[in-house]
């Protein structure tokens, strides 16, 4: 099994051309997939049916938002069309994939109020080696928006001490230059000389707590973190991944007098369109706008 992720990863990267950022999510699905299937058993690529795959689809795919169920569904196309290519398999069990209904705008924004956030930042034990590392990644992800992925990638290069920067790699291959707020950077300083294991091998600036001490292997890493520290501030929202502190700036912003525009330059989207999901949320300049409802209250 690890052969066959290995070699899914090289095509991702060397065939597909797909950035570093989009790989461990394409990798992860297919290891799930790959565990579901055989479990401990050996892997026999070829008993694979159609029925194995959507068996897995409907047991998981209700465990994502909308827009990871598509990534789960795009990454398991590649992953069947990989193994098709390579002969390892000789249906094309890419075709049995489903498409998973998304509507554009579709849904509002999950966001956290101001007063959440803070009660889940201070929730966090800096005491212990966990909750100091806890607290500069949920200060990172609720002060500067910044995505699970690029948590993961953040190395100690990227600090850039001198000019209260960092370095932020992004979607898509994009590389960005943020100031960092001087509450971040206490934090991620309080990390640094007192909580981060003492390794020279990795670069990485989060690391995990007990060895192996590598790098957090993927976002789905980062969104069980934010998970545990919202849970613990003895929260019930609807979404409990990294993008939820990631929404809830924007929403806050927004609050503040905000444009689209400045919040799409803060986030970082390419296109102006991926902002216009927050002009729903902004109910004080739509209610002029809105048709009166017949019978309804004047």
């Amino acid at each position: 099994m690890e052969l066959i992720v290995r070699s899914f990863r090289g095509y991702l990267r060397r065939e597909r051309g797909l950035s570093g950022s989009t790989i461990p999510s394409y990798v992860y699905f297919a290891e799930r997939f790959l565990s579901y299937r055989f479990h401990r058993a050996p892997t026999g690529l070829r008993q694979i049916c159609a029925d194995d795959v959507t068996r897995f689809i409907l047991r998981h795919v209700h465990d994502h938002s909308p827009g990871r169920g598509r990534k789960m569904l795009t990454a398991l196309r590649s992953f069947f069309r990989f193994l098709e290519l390579r002969g390892r398999i000789s249906i094309d069990l890419a075709r049995c994939i489903p498409a998973v209904a998304n509507w554009r705008l579709a849904e509002l924004p999950k966001a956290l109020p101001p007063e959440e956030v803070e009660r889940v930042l201070a929730r966090c034990n800096r005491s212990q080696r966990a909750g100091c590392r806890d607290f500069a990644v949920l200060l990172l992800l609720a002060r500067l928006g910044l995505r699970a992925g690029e948590i993961v990638a953040l190395e100690l290069g990227d600090l850039h001490w001198d000019t209260g920067e960092i370095t932020v790699h992004g979607k898509g291959g994009t590389v960005h230059r943020l100031p960092m707020p001087r509450a971040v950077g206490q934090a991620i300083v309080s990390y640094l000389r007192d909580a981060r294991p003492r390794v020279g091998s990795t670069r990485k600036v989060f690391l995990r707590t007990y060895p192996p001490f590598t790098g957090l292997g993927h976002p789905s890493t980062v969104s069980t973190l934010v998970r545990r520290a919202i849970l613990r501030a003895g929260l019930r929202p609807p979404r409990t991944g990294a993008h939820l502190f990631r929404h809830s700036l924007a929403c806050q912003m927004l609050r503040r007098g905000a444009t689209l525009s400045e919040i799409g330059q803060v986030l970082r989207h390419r296109h102006p369109n991926t902002t216009l999901i927050y002009a729903k949320v902004d109910l004080a300049r739509l209610r002029p706008l809105a048709m009166p409802w017949p019978g309804g209250r004047p």
